[in-house]
């Protein structure tokens, strides 16, 4: 199973982009387990996780980000803009799968 955590501003807006994720995910016959959370509480949810993906509303704190992230050896970058505004779970499901070397 790969674990795939969202962060953005509130929680919200990617809510949307995780079914997503979870569609293109069952598609391939992929085991995943993927939230999301607001990116304030990141440090709270990111223990066991396989990948951390930002929205691009709160790409700025992408070097916070990888302070929580790093030392714990969880790849994080953020979600390419275009995936996220067109909503694309396959797109971002892949940029997820080969951040975390699956």
């Amino acid at each position: 199973m790969v674990i795939i955590r969202l962060f953005c501003a509130a929680g919200m807006s990617t809510s949307l982009l995780v079914n997503k994720m979870k569609e293109a995910a069952k598609n391939k016959e992929i085991d995943v387990d993927i939230e999301a959370f607001p990116e304030s509480q990141m440090d709270k949810n990111i223990e066991g996780v396989d990948v951390a993906l930002l929205g691009p509303q709160v790409g700025y704190t992408l070097n916070k980000a990888k302070k929580i992230c790093e030392p714990k050896g969880i790849p994080v970058d953020v979600i390419p803009m275009v995936d996220y505004g067109m909503m694309n779970g396959q797109k971002v499901l892949d940029f997820a799968l080969k951040l975390a070397g699956k």
